[in-house]
This record gives structure tokens, C-alpha cells and sequence, in this order.
């Protein structure tokens, strides 16, 4: 993210090269390096917008995928051509989401700095008592924490927010659809009377 628009397109395959090379030079003696796909995000620029529209870069190896965004995590600030850019993983839309239902928690336990983090796809890894736990789910979350009364107090308020609020979209749900069932019952009554009449 943040590669000028005004880069020509032929030569998106070889920025990933130069970022590369301009950013972790000891990365390209040790990767050979492929591009199997390249092409910027196909919204149409908008005049107004001042940010340049993303590039997503498919590379036919994971690993190298992995050390390329390893590389740019540890060194923070990532440039193109002495310009500031953002190097990130794609994920689907079903990715995505699953990561966004840690959102809360993440936040809750990084204010409390127990260093979470949130690997691929969606787990959630939580450094506690000198150990590593990894999550795939919040049920088993849930199941952790109810052994550590700790972290059971510090999550709680998360988890049962979460819960209520659940509880209330699936009690809108029912309103809604008894005030459809009744409008639908007064429909067909008003038809009936209608056909009756005639």
C-alpha cells in the first residue's frame, strides 16, 4: 500500500523486487524470488482520493510470502523508493471476519499486556503463566479461562457483552418476524374481505 499510482503497469511485476531489494537486501541472496501474478485494485481512481489504489502481488511460494512480511514487521518503516509503504498479507472475506470476532478480546488482553497476537488464519495466541496458548475459537477460549480465574475476571466482561448482545439481535430477530407475520395474516385478511366483497 501507498506505491504511487503513476508507476507504469508493465512494471508492477518488479516492484515487489525493488521493494525487496531497497528494503531487505540479505531476503534477495537468499530467495529466488517469483511473481506469479500482479496487478493493482481495480476500483477506479478517484480524483479526489489522495491515497494510490493497493497493488496485490501473488508470489507462488508461502515461505517466501512469510519472511518477506517477517522481514517488514521487524523493521517497521518499509519504503519504495525512499517513500513510506505498507506491506501486508490478503485475506478473504471469511478470513477477515474471523479475525474481526477477536477483535474485543485482542484489545482487552493488549491493554492488560499480555502480548496477543493473531496468527493465519484467525487463531488467537495468548503468551500466559511463561506459556504459549493458542486459540482456534472463543469456545475454547472459554474452556481455558474458566481454569484461570485471572484471566476468567479480566475476559468476562467481554465475553458475556458478546453473549447479551447476541442475545438481543436473536430477540430482534423474533420481533421482527412476528410484526411481518402479523402484516402478512392482515394482508391476506383485507384480500379475503376484498374478494368478499365483490
Amino acid at each position: 500500500m501507498g506505491v504511487p499510482e503513476d508507476e507504469r503497469e508493465q512494471d508492477i511485476e518488479n516492484i515487489l523486487k525493488e521493494i525487496v531489494t531497497e528494503n531487505f537486501l540479505h531476503l534477495v541472496k537468499e530467495l529466488d524470488l517469483q511473481v506469479q501474478e500482479a496487478h493493482r485494485t481495480p476500483n477506479k481512481r478517484n480524483p479526489k482520493r489522495t491515497t494510490p489504489r493497493q497493488i496485490i502481488i501473488k508470489i507462488p511460494r508461502a515461505k517466501d510470502k512469510e519472511r518477506i512480511l517477517k522481514a517488514a514487521r521487524a523493521k517497521q518503516v518499509v519504503t519504495y523508493k525512499g517513500s513510506p509503504i505498507r506491506l501486508s498479507a490478503d485475506f478473504s472475506t471469511e478470513t477477515m471476519q474471523a479475525r474481526r470476532e477477536w477483535q474485543e478480546i485482542f484489545k482487552m488482553m493488549n491493554s492488560k499486556n499480555l502480548q496477543p497476537k493473531i496468527i493465519y488464519p484467525a487463531k488467537l495466541l495468548l503468551r500466559f503463566e511463561g506459556q504459549i496458548k493458542s486459540f482456534t475459537n472463543k469456545k475454547k477460549l472459554k474452556e481455558f479461562i474458566t481454569t484461570k480465574p485471572e484471566l476468567y475476571e479480566l475476559l468476562k466482561g467481554v465475553l458475556l457483552e458478546e453473549k447479551v448482545n447476541k442475545d438481543k439481535n436473536y430477540e430482534q430477530q423474533i420481533r421482527n418476524y412476528q410484526q411481518v407475520n402479523l402484516k402478512t395474516k392482515e394482508i391476506k385478511k383485507k384480500n379475503l374481505m376484498n374478494n368478499i366483497n365483490c
